[in-house]
């Protein structure tokens, strides 16, 4: 069982899970409206991984016999001046998103709540591929700027990410 501060901030976070999924959604929409069917895909993908680490600290928190509380979910950016500005968009995003599972670590670390350390330990290690992830496209788009050819084989690079959803075990 989880006290009442780990559950508050396991709750938060799972909010922000499922805010995270609106703001890929949300970058999926521009891109499509942008013509770049390749980045939408990309996005799309990168909103179901989120709704999964979402669902990941539902079933948690619904396991360690706490309340899961849903709130209202603040609405995303929906406008960028380019592509590249959504890319670095999304690495800041990501950023974001690692010092919150940092700050949970911690509060999981002081709360002496060992368990819930280490289920945070997935995330630890998934946002370190998230941002590797970030880091990388950000890098791509930044060649592809002035390149309309670079920005048409990035689109089609893009348009193969498929979707894999997290094994049983994971979730």
């Amino acid at each position: 069982m989880v006290n009442e501060i780990m559950e508050k901030a396991l709750n938060e976070q799972l909010n922000a899970e499922f805010y995270s999924a609106y703001l890929y959604l949300s970058m999926a929409a521009y891109f499509k409206n942008n013509n770049l069917p390749g980045f939408a895909n990309y996005m799309e993908v990168q909103a179901k991984e989120e709704q999964d680490h979402a669902i990941k600290f539902y079933n948690y928190i619904i396991r360690r016999g706490a309340k899961v509380t849903l709130t209202t979910i603040e609405g995303p950016k929906t406008e960028w001046d380019s592509n590249l500005e959504v890319m670095e968009h999304v690495l800041k995003h990501e950023q974001y998103v690692t010092s919150l599972i940092n700050d949970l670590v911690d509060l999981a670390i002081e709360q002496k709540d060992h368990a819930t350390n280490n289920f945070l330990q997935w995330y630890v290690n998934e946002q370190v591929e998230e941002e590797e992830n970030a880091m990388d496209c950000l890098a791509k788009v930044r060649l592809a700027k002035d390149n309309p050819q670079v920005l048409y084989d990035l689109n089609n690079e893009f348009a193969t990410r498929v979707y894999t959803p997290l094994a049983p075990e994971d979730q």
